[in-house]
This record gives structure tokens, sequence and C-alpha cells, in this order.
């Protein structure tokens, strides 16, 4: 199987390796700058339990068009690259190419066929169309991520904790294509979890993301300080009740209680979430695929949200601040 990872950061960086050291596809990349040199120089890098893992990168190239079609596509960028990746993934996709998302947050073909959206998609992660036209939701396996990753220099990757996958097709049910895929990253040691439902799994996921993000991301706090103050646990939680509600209407339930998710959150420890480590390093944040994109859907659904669009305001001017998420066009 040819599988081309575009974002070779952390979590692309992870499964590129990981598909690389197991053997049974040829991976490439498609990179730019000091990771495209790296990728070039050293090949896959994975710190890992101590040990440093290599392994070569069949190709390494910022041009899709000298890679030609594959049998999969990772898609491991942040949000806002993801408009750029769109535009020019065409020469990686052949009639049978399957596209799986690594992405965090709620992704452009979220609520595509769902009632009430009639066709229209959601202008905070897919202005004008532009993903899904490229993109159609045919191609898309939906996907889960729960690893913990970060780069600390380019083409390098740190594995900290978590190595699950939860994909699916984006429309629901499963699929022998899908079930190949899981097999062959299951074969390469992640654990994956071929789910019938993964928009359900998606929403849950950013169920628990919504808040902690970027109320860590506008404080400087770790996760153990953001739910140790009565008062942000108590936001969290109404902002938490309200995406609940959002879910329900969409067909993405959540079961669990804000004070559960906690729970859970709090035996992880002193950790810092995604959106403060790109706050700390200066790179633009995911706001829209984790917050905007949230709103947007509460909005067509008839769902008050008046605690979430705080936290998106609070957040949206911090980072336009600091020049992290761009001014009101």
């Amino acid at each position: 199987m040819k599988v081309c990872i575009i974002g070779a950061g952390a979590i692309g960086g992870f499964i590129g390796a990981k598909l690389a050291l197991a053997g049974q596809a040829q991976v490439s990349a498609l990179a730019r700058n000091s990771t495209l040199h790296s990728l070039r120089e050293h090949g896959w890098r994975l710190r890992q339990a101590g040990e440093l893992l290599r392994a070569p990168v069949a190709a390494a190239s910022d041009v899709a068009a000298e890679l030609g079609p594959q049998d999969l596509v990772v898609i491991a960028v942040k949000g806002p690259a993801l408009t750029l990746v769109a535009r020019g993934i065409a020469p990686l996709l052949g009639p049978k190419t399957r596209v799986l998302p690594a992405m965090n947050g709620v992704p452009w073909w979220f609520c595509q066929g769902l009632p009430g959206f009639d066709g229209r998609p959601l202008a905070s992660v897919d202005p004008g169309g532009t993903i899904a036209a490229a993109i159609p939701r045919e191609r898309i396996v939906g996907c889960v991520v729960h690893v913990a990753a970060s780069s600390p220099e380019p083409g390098l990757v740190q594995h900290g904790f978590g190595n699950g996958l939860i994909i699916g097709e984006a429309a629901g049910g499963r699929s022998a294509e899908v079930q190949a895929i899981a097999e062959l990253l299951g074969h390469a040691g992640l654990e994956v979890t071929h789910s019938a439902d993964v928009r359900r799994d998606i929403w849950f996921k950013l169920w628990g993301n919504l808040t902690m993000n970027p109320v860590s991301a506008i404080t400087g706090a770790t996760a153990d300080r953001v739910l140790a103050d009565p008062l942000v646990r108590g936001f969290c939680s109404a902002a938490m009740n309200e995406a609940a509600l959002v879910g329900a209407r969409i067909g993405c339930p959540v079961e669990q209680t804000p004070e559960d998710r906690h729970a859970i959150t709090t035996k992880l420890g002193a950790f810092k979430t995604s959106m403060l480590q790109d706050v700390e390093a200066g790179r633009p944040i995911e706001l829209d695929g984790i917050v905007t994109v949230v709103r947007e859907i509460a909005e067509r659904v008839g769902v008050a949200t008046p605690n979430i669009d705080a936290l998106l305001g609070l957040t949206r001017l911090f980072a336009r601040v600091h020049g992290l998420y761009p001014e009101a066009g």
C-alpha cells in the first residue's frame, strides 16, 4: 500500500514513522522547508520509551505531483493550513484513494447530509466549500487521534502517551476498505478501533477539548490548574453542557457528565494542551475547528450557547492581540 503523510509534524510524523518501521507500506511525506530537509537527511525519526527509532522515507517532496496517486493519504496539518492542502492534493488522488484527516476538532464534512444543513459548507472550517470540493466525503475515513506527541525539532517526533486511533466511514457503517486500513495501522503498533459511527466519536472528543484547549491558551495554565479553580471549572462545565445539547440535535449524544470528564482529565496531571503549546511557540491556534464551528452548528440547529460564545470571543481576541488568529476581514 502506498501511503502519503501530509504534515510530518508530531502526529503525522508519529503515524508515518510507525508505518515505515512496520514495513508493510511505502510511506512518503509531503513536507516543506526544514521538515522536508530533515526527512531527506535523516528519514523518519521517532523517540519512544527512551529509544530513537529511524526508518527511511520512500519519498519526501513539497510537490504532490512528484509522489503520484496513493492508496491512502493521511492529513495531519493544523486546521489553518487545510485549505492550502486541499488546493494541492489532486495529484495524490487516484480512483480509489482514501483520505484520513488525523486532525483536531470538527472536520469540514461533519454535517454533510444532515437535515437543516442543505448542502451548505461549514463556513468556520471550510469557507466557500473549497475543501469539500477537493476532497469529497466518499473518500473520507473519519479519525479520532488519542496520541500525545510533540516535535522538539523539525522531522523528530517525541512520543508522550497514548497510542490509539478511532477510524470509520464518514457516512457511517463499516467497510472492508476501512478495515484494511485499520489492519495496516494495527500492524504498525497502533491501537485501532473501527467505528460504525465515527461522527459521534469525533464529537465526544471535541466535547472534552472544547474548553480545556482555549482556557489553557488564554490563561497559560496547565490542565490541572484550570480544573483546580472552582469558578473556571464551573464555566467549563456550563460550556460543555451547551455542546452536549448541540450534539444531541445532530445525532451525537454525549452520555458523560462534565464532572465525569473532569475526573478523567485530572488524572492526566499537569499537561499542556495543544493550543497552549501553539501559543507558547507563536503558532496560529486551531480555534475555528474546536470552538467557532461549535457555535456555527449551534446557530444552525437553534441551540443558545452563551458560555461558548464568551469562550470564543475571549480566545479570539487574545489570539488576535498576539498575532495568532486573523483579524476580522
